[in-house]
């Protein structure tokens, strides 16, 4: 996998919850993940192709961390990941996507973007649309972590 299709989506993902939330966030070491177990509670994964490249996208939160964004979002306070919290994760995965995919047609990389699923539950799986390797960023704010993963691709 080439390393100029995973900072776009790490740039982007700070973007968007700096702009649309308010949140400040610090990304920590990259792993790579051998297993399809999310680290958070609730998990947005979209798909994305390309005539060079055909990967994934997920960002996966904590519990926390994903009822923080939703309150300075929406300005309500929930106490249970929900269907507006599930809606949220739809939302913030394809925001970031979107980002992530206008800043690599910038450099020649063209993807398509799917429709984002979002999967939740303390014990739920990721399964990425690409048999690559998984580039696992965790990211921390002050309402706790959460999770960028990464699957690509190339033929280039």
């Amino acid at each position: 996998m080439k390393f100029a299709y995973v900072n776009p989506f790490l740039k982007s993902m700070v973007n968007v919850l700096s702009t649309m939330a308010n949140i400040e966030c610090s990304a920590g070491k990259a792993y790579l993940k051998s297993s399809t177990s999310a680290e958070g509670h609730v998990t947005g994964i979209m798909g994305l192709a390309g005539p060079h490249a055909k990967g994934s996208f997920a960002v996966s939160f904590t519990q926390s961390v994903i009822l923080d964004i939703t309150e300075r979002m929406l300005g309500e306070t929930l106490t249970t990941i929900d269907e507006t919290v599930t809606d949220m994760v739809g939302e913030l995965t394809n925001m970031s996507a979107g980002g992530a995919v206008a800043q690599l047609s910038q450099n020649g990389h063209e993807l398509n973007m799917a429709t984002p699923v979002v999967v939740s539950g303390e014990s739920h799986h990721i399964n990425h649309s690409s048999s690559g390797p998984i580039i696992v960023v965790p990211f921390s704010t002050n309402a706790g972590d959460f999770f960028v993963e990464i699957s690509f691709v190339t033929t280039e």
